[in-house]
C-alpha cells in the first residue's frame, strides 16, 4: 500500500523527508501575508500610503512581466494602459457614482480589449520596433486625456472622494485601502501563477524562447501573443483603476513616459520572468526616487541612475531572479532537506 504521509497533494509529511517543498512555499506565503496583515497597525498614516503604492505599482509590474518575461514582448506603452485604468474608475465614480469596487471589473475589461486591439497590429513587430510602437501609447495617452475634456476634466484632471471603511471596522480611510489592495494584490499573484503555470503559460514561454519551434509544435503564435498583451494590460488596468481611488485625484500629467519606463526598470530589477518580482519592482518605483532626492537635490537622477546599475551589476537576472536560484540550491545542500526537495522531483546535485 502506498504511504499516505508520501501523497497528499504536494503537502505531504513523510517519515523521514521532513515538509515537501510546496509547503515550504505555502509556510512563507501565510508568514509573509500575516506580516503584511499586521504592517499598517504598525505604520504612520503616510507610510501605509507608501505601501499601499507599492502594492498598486507591483500589480502593474506583474503584468509588464507577463507580457515580456514569459512572452518576450517589450512594452515601453504600459504608462497608457495605467492611465486607461485610473480614468475608468475615475469617469465611473466622478460622473455616474459607481461604487469604487465595482469599477475594478470595468477596467479590467476595457483594457483588456485595449490591450487586445493594440496587440493585434503589434504582432508584425519584433523586439525594439515593437518597443516604438507601444511607446506611442504612452506618449499619446496624456494627450488624449486632455482632448476629451467633458469626460476626463481635461489639464485639471477629475477629484475624487476616497471610500471610508465599513461601520464595522474601526480604521481610517488609509488603512481599509491598503487591505482592499493587498486582496487584490494576493489575488493578482494566485490568478498569474495560474496561469503561467497552465497550458497558456506554457505557449507564452515556448513562443518566447523558439517562436519558429512553437509554430511548428502547434501553438498558434499570433493568438497567444495577443492574449499575453491583453492579459498584461488587464493587471496594469487594475493597478491603474486602484492608484485612482487611493489617490483620490487623476490628471493627464500624472501618466506620463516615465511612468511607463518606470514600470519596465521596477520589473527587470524585480526580476523581469518572475511574480514576486513584481512586489520588488514596485518599491523600487516608489522609494528610489525619493530616496535620490533626499541623497542629493543637485543630482537626484544620478542617484537614481546609480542605484540602477549596481542592482543590475550585482543581481543580472533581478533581485528575485538572483536571490531565489541562489536559495533554492542553498536549501537542497542541507542534509535534513535534500531528501524533501529529491522527493519532490529535484535532484540533490541539482545546479539550476
Amino acid at each position: 500500500m502506498e504511504d499516505a504521509s508520501s501523497t497528499s497533494g504536494g503537502f505531504a509529511l513523510g517519515r523521514d523527508r521532513g515538509p515537501s517543498l510546496a509547503v515550504w512555499r505555502w509556510l512563507a506565503g501565510g508568514a509573509v501575508i500575516v506580516l503584511a496583515a499586521a504592517l499598517p497597525f504598525a505604520l504612520s498614516k503616510y507610510e501605509v500610503f507608501e505601501l499601499t503604492l507599492v502594492m498598486i505599482y507591483a500589480i502593474a509590474v506583474l503584468g509588464l512581466n507577463i507580457l515580456t518575461g514569459y512572452n518576450g514582448q517589450i512594452s515601453l506603452g504600459h504608462g497608457g494602459f495605467f492611465a486607461a485604468g485610473a480614468y475608468t474608475a475615475a469617469i465611473l465614480m466622478h460622473r455616474y457614482g459607481i461604487p469604487y469596487w465595482a469599477t475594478l471589473p470595468a477596467a479590467a475589461l476595457i483594457c483588456f480589449v485595449l490591450g487586445v486591439l493594440f496587440g493585434l497590429p503589434a504582432l508584425r513587430f519584433e523586439g525594439p520596433y515593437l518597443a516604438l510602437v507601444t511607446l506611442a501609447m504612452a506618449v499619446a495617452m496624456p494627450q488624449l486625456l486632455k482632448y476629451f475634456e467633458g469626460w476626463t476634466g481635461g489639464q485639471q484632471g477629475l477629484n475624487l472622494t476616497k471610500p471610508s471603511a465599513p461601520a464595522f471596522l474601526a480604521i481610517d480611510r488609509d488603512r481599509w485601502l491598503y487591505f482592499v489592495v493587498l486582496v487584490v494584490l494576493v489575488a493578482a499573484m494566485r490568478i498569474a501563477a495560474n496561469i503561467l503555470n497552465g497550458r497558456s503559460g506554457r505557449a507564452f514561454v515556448a513562443i518566447r524562447d523558439h517562436p519558429i519551434a512553437a509554430a511548428a509544435m502547434g501553438i498558434h503564435t499570433a493568438r497567444y501573443k495577443t492574449l499575453a498583451f491583453g492579459t498584461s494590460t488587464l493587471f496594469t488596468g487594475v493597478a491603474g483603476a486602484l492608484a485612482a481611488i487611493v489617490i483620490g485625484y487623476v490628471a493627464p500629467e500624472s501618466f506620463g513616459l516615465f511612468l511607463s519606463l518606470s514600470f519596465l526598470v521596477g520589473s527587470a530589477v524585480g526580476g523581469i520572468a518572475t511574480i514576486g518580482g513584481a512586489i520588488i519592482g514596485g518599491a523600487f518605483i516608489e522609494y528610489i526616487p525619493n530616496l535620490a532626492n533626499d541623497i542629493s537635490d543637485a543630482a537626484p537622477w544620478a542617484v537614481y541612475g546609480a542605484a540602477m546599475l549596481l542592482l543590475m551589476y550585482a543581481m543580472p537576472n533581478g533581485v528575485v531572479g538572483t536571490v531565489v536560484p541562489y536559495v533554492s540550491r542553498t536549501l537542497r545542500r542541507i542534509g535534513p532537506l535534500k531528501a524533501a526537495f529529491a522527493g519532490n522531483g529535484f535532484a540533490a546535485n541539482d545546479e539550476d
